[in-house]
């Protein structure tokens, strides 16, 4: 392994310790504990031998899951509250899929609520919850937290992160505070809207209302961040904290953690690894030389499993697996990356050897995909790993993907091909360039 190598391994080996030793420092002191409330599993933070304090449900958007709201729950606990995050039904490790008409209120929705009153009756049971409660979501998750404070009366605050519901009024959810990113363009512009429900006159960064007697409305902006970035933003966390705070009477502080950029880093180290661990795979890698075709070969694989695939398909009713199109996707994915690698041994520009010796050196870059970069992932972002009922769909997701893949491999020769393929290979080459 050469010495750039060498010393991006080391580089990348010492920023990804250092991330991942503040971002567990984030987590010192707090106590955190499993939750199963029925099927939904939930994830408990709160200070040990603390005094009894309100209880902070918080829930994901679409897509997302509990460790993609971990900051939240680290801020309220280490403020005092007791906050509990849960994985929403079809998300994270919840084995329940999301269900219903996502297009009705009475649909998913309903269902979502339902979901969240009986993590809320949960949380309201632990020992130490003083019987007030606050409800935190983003996303997806703003409407089914406004809703459900406005149908449950033990709501006493809401917090809504990237809102948008049409169940807003005047004055209801009682103590609402808004937040969107400033690059949330429509997201900000609902913020305002939702405020100026209250006062016609208010500005964004303004409180009306008094959040302790329950009437209190504001809505705030994060500076520079979006959909996601918000939810690691210093002023999405604090406004958070502080208003649960004024809501319920509070002064509890414990500081806010940067977590996002700590994660960044780690992400990057971890993807940094890969240049050096495959350098250690170069001398395989020498035994497949890349399968070389001239721009009339190239063409004809590329474009003919492209109109091919879906003509082919179109009729079968594909719908085999319990998530919506990942059944269509894996088919199609395996037949279209199956039709090139054919249509390329065919013209003559790969051999079956060399596809298998392609296949081994995937099994080392996959574990490291998986247990590296997926580890990371679950650990400190949002849900990976699957539950039990999933391995099923991943397993499918993957007969198709693999070939897929390797069909993308092939055309590419391994990301070595020319840009656009401006010139034809040398015919001399053609001949000798075949995998071995």
């Amino acid at each position: 392994m050469s010495r750039a190598r060498w010393a991006v391994l080391i580089l990348a080996l010492a920023a990804a310790a250092l991330s991942v030793w503040q971002l567990d420092r984030a987590r010192s002191g707090i106590l955190i504990t499993a939750l199963q409330v029925g099927s939904t599993p939930a994830t408990v933070y709160r200070l040990p031998g603390a005094d009894p304090a309100p209880v902070a449900v918080i829930a994901h958007g679409f897509a997302g899951s509990r460790q993609l709201m971990e900051g939240f729950a680290l801020v309220l606990a280490r403020a005092g509250y007791i906050a509990v995050s849960y994985d929403l039904e079809g998300h994270g490790r919840n084995p329940v899929p999301m269900s219903g008409d996502v297009t009705q209120v009475d649909g998913t929705t309903q269902l979502l609520m339902d979901e969240l009153g009986r993590v809320s009756d949960a949380a309201l049971a632990l020992p130490g919850a003083d019987g007030r409660l606050a409800l935190l979501g983003h996303s997806m998750a703003s409407d089914i937290v406004v809703r459900q404070a406005i149908r449950d009366p033990r709501v006493g605050a809401v917090v809504a992160v990237s809102m948008f519901s049409n169940a807003v009024t005047a004055t209801a959810p009682r103590d609402l505070l808004v937040i969107a990113g400033a690059w949330e363009t429509m997201l900000a512009a609902e913020a305002e809207r939702a405020l100026r429900l209250a006062d016609p006159a208010a500005q964004l960064g303004q409180t009306v209302g008094d959040p302790a007697a329950g009437t209190g409305r504001r809505a705030v902006l994060a500076p520079r961040v979006e959909h996601v970035s918000v939810l690691y933003s210093t002023t999405a966390l604090r406004d958070s904290r502080d208003w649960l705070n004024a809501a319920f009477g509070r002064t509890g502080d414990g500081g806010v953690p940067a977590r996002g950029g700590w994660i960044v880093l780690l992400l990057v180290s971890v993807v940094a690894l890969g240049w050096p661990l495959a350098g250690l795979l170069r001398r395989f890698r020498a035994q497949v030389p890349p399968p070389r075709l001239t721009r009339g070969r190239f063409l004809l694989a590329l474009l003919l499993p492209a109109v091919a695939t879906p003509l082919l398909l179109a009729p079968f009713d594909l719908r085999f697996l319990p998530v919506l199109v990942a059944d269509y996707l894996a088919v199609h994915l395996g037949v279209y990356g199956l039709f090139i690698l054919a249509l390329v041994w065919a013209l003559g520009g790969l051999r079956l050897s060399g596809a298998g010796i392609a296949l081994l050196l995937a099994v080392p870059v996959a574990i490291f995909g998986i247990l590296g970069f997926g580890g990371v992932l679950d650990r400190y972002v949002a849900s990976f790993l699957p539950v039990a009922g999933r391995i099923p769909v991943v397993l499918a997701m993957a007969a198709g993907a693999v070939p897929f893949l390797l069909a993308d491999a092939v055309l590419t020769e391994g990301g070595r091909a020319p840009l656009w393929r401006q010139k034809p290979w040398p015919k001399q080459n053609a001949k000798t360039s075949s995998v071995n």
